[in-house]
């Protein structure tokens, strides 16, 4: 979705017949042409061209995020946006859900930018939150 809106399609069924949530995460344009460009640059291949959006605990503010490129486990909540297949575990999916990714490339910065609404504070690099 170029919109910008979270996706909301149908949600897909795990391996195992139960339904898995689908995630309502939002790419920008921008995340999405610098992910599919680090997927043909780094030749991922098509089984592992779904990006998994994780929460671990860590981090300066008590959970930090992983985003790469994975195959899809049978528990994961699954959606697509913008032709990206987005997947989330059981375990981050309450922590992630209305969360947007961006790609920024300026003098300051450059890397994904993560904002979510779920985060009562986050530290001042971005990379972890408190929840």
């Amino acid at each position: 979705m170029t919109s910008g809106k979270p996706a909301t399609g149908a949600m897909e069924r795990a391996a195992a017949g139960a339904p898995a949530e689908a995630p309502a995460v939002t790419l920008t344009p921008a995340a999405v042409a610098h992910l599919r460009a680090l997927i043909e640059e780094q030749g991922i291949p098509e089984e592992e061209r779904n990006l998994r959006i994780a929460v671990r605990t860590g981090g300066c503010s008590g959970f930090s995020y992983e985003l790469g490129f994975d195959r899809r486990n049978a528990d994961d909540g699954a959606a697509v946006v913008d032709g990206m297949t987005i997947l989330v575990d059981a375990a981050s999916l309450p922590k992630v859900r209305g969360l947007s990714v961006d790609y920024v490339d300026t003098v300051q910065e450059q890397g994904f930018k993560i904002s979510n609404p779920n985060a009562k504070s986050s530290c001042g690099c971005g990379k972890s939150f408190e929840a």
